[in-house]
This record gives C-alpha cells, sequence and structure tokens, in this order.
C-alpha cells in the first residue's frame, strides 16, 4: 500500500476568538450575482449554485485549501492508495455533526453510511431514493466518475474503500469538488418516509460552516454560523446573508453603502474608481479561467430541421478567423483580460506554448465559406448570457461585437439569452448555436478542462459544443489513465492540438479576477477556482 502524505488540520490558539460572540451577532451580507437553481450539489455545475451550498453547508471528503489548489484532509482525515492504484481507503473523520434545523434533527454522528449513499445514489439509478427523486449528476457523469468507479464499501463505521474500473490520475482532487459534498443518508431516509425527496434540493442539511435557514429566490438567502462545526476556529460569521443582485452596477452602490461587505465581478469601468475608495479593497489575481465560443457540431440543432452550418470545419474556422481578439479584449475586458490561445490557462500544467492562434483573416474566411456551400446572409444563432462571470464581464457586448465581426463574413447570427439557469440547462440540451461561455477551473488537472469541457463523455454535460472526437477523446483517457505526470503531459499537448485543428470552440479570454469587499473584512480569500467561501472569514466592527 501506498501511504497518502496528508497534512493535518491545524486548530489554532485562537480559539475562542475565532468562536460567534455571545454579546453581538457578527453578521456579513454577500451581493451574489443570481438565484441558484437548487442546493443539491451533485445536480450543478456553476458557481452560482456552489457558493451557495457546496461553499457553505457541506463538506467534501477531501477538501482544497483555503484560497489555493493544494488537496488536504476533510471529512477523511487520511486515505490510503493501492499498489495498482485502483483501491483508495478512506479514514473518517470522528465526532462531526450534521445540522440541526427546524426541518431535521440528526440522531447520530457523521458515519460511512453518509459516504455510501452520496455516491451511491450518483452512481445507482435503481436505488431507492435516485427512483423517487430522479436527477442527473453532471459533473459525475462528464468526468466518467459513473463508469469508473466499480463499487464503494463500508468497512466499518469510519473507513470507506473505493474501487475503480482503471486508474484515475485526479480521483483525489476530484473527490474534493463540489459535486462531491456529503449528505446525510440519515435525511434522505426521512425525506423518503415523508414523500419529500426533492426537498434535499430545496432544504440541504450538511457537515459545513453554515446551516441554511431561508431561501427567497431572486432575493437573499440566509445562513446562521454552526456553532457545532467541527473545525470551529471557522465559524466567525453568527450571520451570512446572500442579498441575490443580479446589475453589477447595484451590487458596486450597496457595497459602497455597506449594505453589503462581499461582492464580485465589478464591471471593468468601475475597477478603478472601487480601488480609491479608503473604505474598500480589491485584492485580486490572475484568473484560472476561460472566456471562450463554443460552437454546436450536431448536424441538426435540437428545435430545428435545418442543416446546422457549424457541422462542418471549414465553417467552424472561419468563424474563428473572423473573431477581432484583441478588440475584444480591448472593449470587454478592458485591460483585465489575456487573450486565450489553448482550450486552459497558461498556469495549468500541460498546457502546450507551441500552439498559435489562426491569423485574423475576414477574407480567407469568406472564402471558406464559400468552399463550404454556404451562403451569404446564412443565419446563426448566437447565445449571450444573462449574468457576469469571471471569464465573462459583459457577454451582450462580446455576442454583439461578434455579431458585427461575422456579418463581415456573410453570416448573421440572431443573438438569443435566457435566464442563467435555463441557458445551462437548454444548452446542455442542444439547443445552442454558437455559444458564449466559460470556466474556471475546479481541481487544478487538466482533465478537468480538457475532459470535462470536450470529451465524449460530457456531451450531455459541460460540452456544450456536442463535439465527440474519438482521437481526442482517447488521449485524454489516455492522459487520466496514468499517474506519470511527463506521460500525461505529452498525451494533453496532442490532445490540445487535435482540439485547435477540429475548432470546436474558439478561445477569447483569461480575465483578471477582482474581488471588491469592505476594509472591515478580514481573511476573505480568492479561489482559483471561482467560488466564494467564508469560512476563516470574520468582520472587525
Amino acid at each position: 500500500m501506498l501511504k497518502h502524505a496528508v497534512i493535518p488540520f491545524l486548530v489554532g490558539a485562537g480559539l475562542l476568538a475565532g468562536a460567534p460572540s455571545a454579546l453581538a451577532a457578527t453578521n456579513l451580507v454577500f451581493c451574489s450575482e443570481g438565484s441558484p437553481a437548487g442546493f443539491d450539489p451533485g445536480q450543478y455545475t456553476t458557481g452560482t449554485d456552489f457558493d451557495a451550498s457546496a461553499e457553505t453547508v457541506f463538506n467534501r471528503l477531501s477538501q482544497f485549501e483555503r484560497g489555493g489548489t493544494a488537496v488536504i484532509p476533510g471529512l477523511a482525515t487520511s486515505w490510503d492508495i493501492s499498489d495498482d492504484g485502483l483501491t483508495y481507503t478512506f479514514h473518517l473523520r470522528e465526532g462531526v455533526k450534521f445540522h440541526t434545523t427546524d426541518f431535521f434533527k440528526p440522531t447520530r454522528e457523521f458515519n460511512a453510511d453518509d459516504v455510501l449513499f452520496t455516491f451511491n445514489r450518483m452512481l445507482d439509478k435503481d436505488m431507492p431514493f435516485r427512483k423517487a427523486y430522479p436527477t442527473e449528476f453532471p459533473y459525475f457523469t462528464d468526468m466518467g466518475m459513473d463508469k469508473n468507479i466499480a463499487k464503494v464499501e463500508k468497512l466499518d463505521d469510519h473507513t470507506v474503500k473505493f474501487t475503480l474500473n482503471g486508474v484515475d490520475a485526479a480521483f483525489i482532487q476530484n473527490l474534493a469538488m463540489s459535486f462531491a459534498s456529503i449528505q446525510s443518508a440519515e435525511y434522505a431516509d426521512q425525506l423518503l418516509k415523508q414523500g419529500k425527496p426533492a426537498d434535499i434540493n430545496q432544504k440541504p442539511i450538511g457537515t459545513g460552516p453554515f446551516v441554511f435557514s431561508k431561501y427567497q429566490k431572486d432575493a437573499q438567502i440566509r445562513f446562521k454560523g454552526n456553532k457545532e462545526y467541527w473545525q470551529p476556529d471557522d465559524v466567525k460569521i453568527d450571520n451570512l446573508i446572500f442579498a441575490i443582485t443580479t446589475d453589477a452596477s447595484v451590487r458596486m452602490q450597496k457595497l459602497k453603502k455597506n449594505e453589503c461587505q462581499v461582492t464580485l465581478f465589478p464591471r471593468p469601468a468601475d475597477i478603478e474608481p472601487l480601488k480609491a475608495d479608503p473604505n474598500l479593497k480589491m485584492p485580486d489575481q490572475a484568473g484560472f479561467n476561460l472566456g471562450y465560443i463554443a460552437y454546436n457540431v450536431m448536424d441538426k440543432i435540437k428545435g430545428s430541421n435545418e442543416a446546422n452550418p457549424m457541422a462542418q470545419l471549414k465553417v467552424r474556422q472561419a468563424l474563428d478567423m473572423a473573431v477581432n481578439k484583441p478588440e475584444i479584449i480591448k472593449s470587454v475586458y478592458q485591460g483585465a483580460g489575456q487573450l486565450a490561445v489553448n482550450a486552459m490557462p497558461p498556469t495549468q500544467w500541460s498546457y502546450d506554448t507551441t500552439i498559435k492562434d489562426a491569423p485574423f483573416d475576414p477574407e480567407k474566411a469568406k472564402q471558406l465559406l464559400k468552399e463550404a456551400g454556404v451562403k451569404e446572409g446564412t443565419e446563426i444563432t448566437l447565445w449571450a448570457m444573462p449574468v457576469q462571470r469571471p471569464y465573462n464581464p459583459n457577454a451582450k457586448l462580446m455576442a454583439e461585437m461578434l455579431q458585427s465581426d461575422w456579418k463581415k463574413i456573410g453570416i448573421n447570427a440572431k443573438i438569443v439569452s435566457y435566464e442563467w439557469g435555463e441557458y445551462i440547462k437548454r444548452s446542455k440540451g442542444g439547443e445552442n448555436g454558437a455559444m458564449l461561455i466559460g470556466w474556471s477551473g475546479d481541481n487544478g488537472d487538466p482533465d478537468n478542462w480538457l475532459g470535462t469541457l470536450f470529451g465524449c463523455d460530457a456531451i450531455a454535460g459541460n460540452n456544450f459544443s456536442k463535439w465527440c472526437d474519438k482521437p481526442y477523446d482517447d488521449l485524454i483517457k489516455q492522459a487520466k489513465a496514468t499517474s506519470d505526470q511527463a506521460k500525461r503531459t505529452e498525451l494533453y499537448k496532442q490532445a490540445q492540438h487535435r482540439l485547435k485543428d477540429q475548432v470546436p470552440m474558439t478561445p477569447i479570454a483569461h480575465s483578471t479576477v477582482y474581488q471588491p469587499m469592505r476594509s472591515t473584512v478580514q481573511d476573505f480569500k480568492i479561489s482559483p477556482f471561482g467560488l466564494n467561501s467564508f469560512y476563516g472569514v470574520s468582520v472587525t466592527k
């Protein structure tokens, strides 16, 4: 057995100082950008959903260090990996309590049964809870974990063994991701008996630093600090409120008035004024993200009877080389973005620096369209996100600029948008044409970009291009199945070349992430994964 080296959690000397004060409640209001689609992290893929659930209510077996990409223990204190890389044995933390609320009162502490429920629910469509509340788990399936996890076994109350069908070099990192948040098996049993299994997505119960209290769609989410948290030093806020504020300018106004203490996604034009405000601070860091155009490559787009021009490689090549990226960087990102060439950021290991963009060449693009038999004036849809994301501060403006670029080569792009949850749902169903979307890395592994976004397993999930290319897919699967990083890097570089040649997407930019907050907020750390975590955060009076 190869013993996995772990870093023990350190409980600081200031334990009592970190506990909520009995004299005055400490409140923090976070002006968030949108309403979550629900509170069951396994069902979702966006930061909006994860901020409101995985980062507050739940924990995972392994977790990422706050503000970093290193994996540290969570609900498992340590784990062993077999010599062949196919079995992982997790030693579970003892003394961890599930939340007590007005709708659930646990009778036992966290144990192996909760781990089995969490993962068997994602693995087995015939398990009673899954049958009573049918749902999909896009991250789990996009990464092929539904096929690769052979079984999950309880060895005793505090030991669980995962057996894999094949080596997964990113398995521990994957289990630290939001979708792998551990649910309460006891709560699930209660919901089944009550005939209310869907409440697992509306009234969440976890072991995390904050306890869910109330949700008003498009208005607010309220949480209470978990006074029984297993890492008490991390709970320094009594009341955490998400004030859902979709308009970026309104978020900044609320921040300046101290109506919220932390917010996100400032408009580029607001950055300098916010920096100049003495009551605010604005930490920033290079974004581990990518904003891009996904081209739906299906022969016919769902809901249309006409042939899809983007199914042709020459059409995608034409659209790609007609995009004036420098102008988009200048106008949309306003100095807070870096031109993107590959399907992942340059800071990701295995990034291939030899790959170059096709030259900006509208005349060549016209010729390619002519060779593809595409008539001038042909219409496509261009989907534009309704919300700001770390990778795209203004999708509406970007769409308008692309519309103009493509008009010059004879393509009429009709801009389409929906409410954020609907936008994601419809596009996963294949209704999108060309689509503005993006990604913030989840775990620091190349597979999280090249597999999760463009692999065949992700066709019904985050592969919005609906592109399934066997030569490419073989490369990324080989890479994931070896633990030798040099071999993985070589395979991923080959995959990046194949992706660039086949043009299922056009990379646009990697943005700088700014996090505006009041100067009274202490120890908030920007996540490289585009998430917002409030454990360990305090507010001075």
